[in-house]
């Protein structure tokens, strides 16, 4: 488990309030209330379709909530008006998607500089060298030139993790990233991720790997039905959940 010595005095970072969305007649997030402080793993699970993806989605302003608020450090990002404003937002929010969306005409150093050098108009020297020192962190040092199409789906994650980094972002949102990945990959994907936490990156993730989530995360959240069921320690999530539904899944998941 992650050190949680100073877990309660930790500043704010992510905070959701009464935040509700709906798809046409489909109500996906139905009065949703989350809290993540800096330098913390969020974890959220649950079954398939209650709502995870469309909170980070939320948070990183990509959908708007018709009701409620979400403030992102001192952004309250419900109230962004303008693509420009949600274009800032995203520049200090890293979104590693289950895809790994690289460019597959780019070398692998090529798709790490490009959004430090046009997008924070970032030296080239300085994204190139900052670009080496990820693919080092992510194990993929002997990657730079190669091209996406060339590589594992874990080592393209990998990748695409290295350049969200390249953002020097506040937070990252993780989407099922090791779910469109072959078994034997999952680990590799999972040992990164699980280092950047232990180096105190702020993230939240949506994820499928139970054991890893109680491993790396300090806060679990069980969504089901557009709604958060329970949150707490990973601790009582697993081993002692309050809440029938969440047990329920929890023991479903055992057999």
């Amino acid at each position: 488990m992650p050190h949680t010595e100073t877990h309660h005095e930790r500043p704010t970072l992510v905070q959701l309030r009464d935040v509700h969305l709906s798809f046409g007649s489909n109500k996906v997030l139905k009065g949703v209330d989350l809290n993540v402080r800096q330098g913390d793993a969020v974890s959220i699970i649950g079954p398939s379709g209650s709502g995870k993806s469309t909170i980070l989605r939320c948070i990183n302003g990509l959908l708007a909530p018709e009701r409620g608020e979400i403030v992102v450090g001192n952004t309250p990002v419900h109230a962004l008006k303008t693509e420009a404003d949600r274009i800032a937002l995203r520049k200090r929010i890293g979104f590693v998607f289950q895809q790994y969306n690289l460019f597959p005409h780019l070398s692998v150093l090529e798709n790490i500089v490009i959004a430090p050098t046009r997008i924070l108009g970032t030296d080239r020297q300085t994204a190139e060298r900052e670009a080496r020192e990820l693919l080092a962190r992510v194990r993929l040092s002997d990657k730079a030139d190669a091209y996406p199409g060339q590589l594992s789906g874990g080592q393209q994650q990998r990748v695409a993790i290295a350049r969200a980094l390249a953002m020097h972002p506040e937070l990252v949102l993780f989407d099922e990233v090791t779910s469109a990945l072959d078994p034997e990959t999952v680990g590799e994907v999972l040992a990164v991720i699980r280092e950047l936490v232990q180096d105190g990156l702020t993230c939240i993730l949506v994820t499928h790997e139970m054991r890893f989530a109680e491993e790396v995360s300090h806060e679990i959240v069980f969504t089901e039905g557009g709604e958060i069921v329970e949150h707490g320690t990973p601790q009582t999530i697993f081993h002692a959940p309050r809440n029938p539904r969440t047990h329920g899944f929890i023991n479903a998941l055992r057999n």
